[in-house]
């Protein structure tokens, strides 16, 4: 026989062999935790017409690849479970995962706040030591980004135990064990976030083509995207990448600062600030996995236009799930505090402008929100205290996820009434309303009159509710909370949890959250 053709009948072999082996998507593997109490897909690849046989426990489902080869079954609802079980996929070939649990699954998305790994947060050391929850298991998605919405992701999931939870989530970690702790059930956590990244690059390009007000955005990019692709600026610019790459590399390997990236000509259609590409490398490929909810860390990378956000956000939401298919609970850090503190009350603050775009988004159903004014750091954009978050989301998931009564929010303004010179503000979730510090006047209040002019207010506490007035006021007619980028803040409630920032004025401004004239 001659060589080429027996090469040629060895490469037909291999393809016809990989068609024949039954594949599972990459969040079935070992150590996995399954959604109890849902129906449960599970789905792969396979020849074309193959039967695929499924079976977990008591179930056995059984279904065959469509012409595409695409195939997939749904398990019926299971209770939670901490007995390892074995799920097995056979088809021409077999795949069988080992140590499967059944229990709580949340997927963890955002930037870096969510990347952050527990081996950054204050008493590293400490914690590591004592995570052993070994029914506690975290799935990293490997993936990056991709111009087209993907089928398939990498990743593996690992078992909380002192040596593998360095590398953790911090954010997920500490609510997972909140969870596990509370309800006693397995926990997996699906860690998906990439530092440094804009919501936009989050949400799939389809969902923004439908939106007027991301327009200009999309628009800027795909002008920026054909400058890097036109011919005389490609070689350059893969040219210049691979060097990079490189160096970056070897930095590494000899634990050294990495470069910076090079400077292109246009953008880089991979980029991971590029509408849709995250989205399309690190969410697309996860769904319909079964999820009882989902907690988000981001907005750092947005702050620069609160405005926009308010409408991103709610989309974003809507987004994921509809490629769900359910409306699963959803839930967010606002972000914390940061930067130098201001001195004046009208300074601006994009970081509050994104705030308030945060709190507008509640308006959506079966979302929630932490507040966290009170454990920022002004010097680091990475606060190192994830304990407190990962436990003020697990009191949200708690309450309106489980049902348990426990308090999940600090103050939130319901409304005001205006009285002579003084500003009677009313909240919700103001139960034992007091000062963190136990004083008797509040900090973190501004008043102003029909001129605009914002002023530092007194406030204290009377009855349940916050007076607010001014000297420098005699006739108030708006008020404002924790409007800065770092806020001197000490109002909470009986359970400790900071009052939420807010404002009753309507007053135009500008990204940045300073006054736009004769507005």
């Amino acid at each position: 026989m001659k060589p080429w053709l027996l090469m040629l009948l060895m490469c037909c072999a291999m393809v016809c062999s990989a068609r024949a082996t039954v594949t599972l998507s990459a969040l079935f593997k070992d150590h996995m935790v399954l959604q109890r109490d849902k129906p449960v897909p599970v789905w792969g690849w396979a020849e074309p017409g193959q039967e695929i046989n499924v079976k977990f426990g008591e179930q056995t489902k059984v279904t065959k690849a469509d012409k595409d080869g695409k195939w997939k079954v749904v398990l019926d609802p299971m209770p939670a479970s901490n007995d390892p079980g074995i799920l097995r996929v056979s088809g021409q070939s077999t795949e069988v995962v080992k140590d499967v649990l059944v229990g709580e699954v949340w997927l963890c998305s955002g930037q870096s706040n969510m990347a952050m790994a527990v081996k950054g947060v204050d008493n590293a050391e400490k914690e590591a030591a004592a995570a052993n929850f070994p029914n506690i298991r975290m799935f990293f998605v490997q993936n990056f980004t991709a111009a087209t919405p993907q089928e398939q992701c990498a990743g593996v999931w690992q078992i909380c135990t002192p040596r593998t939870v360095a590398n953790f989530s911090a954010t997920a970690y500490f609510f997972g064990r909140e969870l596990q702790q509370d309800l006693k059930v397995p926990v997996g956590l699906i860690n998906s976030s990439v530092g440094g990244t804009p919501i936009e690059s989050w949400t799939s390009l389809e969902a923004m083509q439908k939106e007027p007000h991301l327009q200009p955005l999309l628009k800027r990019w795909e002008k920026d995207v054909a400058v890097f692709e036109q011919p005389e600026n490609r070689a350059k610019n893969d040219a210049a990448k691979k060097l990079w790459q490189e160096a970056a590399k070897a930095a590494l390997q000899g634990k050294q600062t990495p470069p910076a990236a090079p400077v292109y000509a246009g953008s880089d259609p991979l980029h991971a600030g590029r509408p849709g590409n995250l989205y399309n490398g690190k969410i697309a490929p996860l769904a319909p996995f079964a999820l009882r909810g989902i907690i988000w860390y981001q907005g750092e990378s947005n702050a620069g236009n609160g405005p926009l956000y308010a409408v991103q956000m709610p989309l974003l939401i809507q987004d994921w799930r509809a490629r769900w298919g359910a409306e699963l609970p959803f839930a967010w850090v606002q972000l914390p505090n940061f930067q130098k503190r201001d001195a004046e009350p009208a300074a601006a603050a994009p970081w509050a402008r994104l705030r308030e775009a945060q709190t507008a988004t509640l308006k959506v159903p079966n979302t929630g929100m932490t507040v966290n004014l009170d454990i920022g750091d002004a010097g680091n954009i990475h606060p190192k205290n994830k304990q407190e978050i990962g436990r003020r989301l697990a009191l949200w998931a708690r309450a309106k996820v489980y049902g348990e009564k426990v308090e999940y929010s600090g103050p939130v303004y319901g409304s005001h009434e205006i009285k002579g010179s003084e500003v009677v503000v009313e909240f919700k979730h103001a139960g034992g309303l007091k000062t963190v510090d136990g004083g008797a006047a509040v900090k973190g209040f501004a008043i102003a009159d029909e001129t605009k002019q914002w002023q530092w207010a007194e406030a204290r506490i009377e009855g349940g509710k916050v007076v607010v007035s001014s000297a420098a006021v005699a006739k108030p007619v708006a008020v404002r909370y924790a409007w800065a980028n770092n806020p001197e803040v000490n109002l909470v409630n009986g359970s400790g949890l900071p009052a939420a920032p807010f404002r009753t004025d309507d007053w135009a401004m500008d990204n940045a959250g300073l006054a736009v004239k004769g507005k």
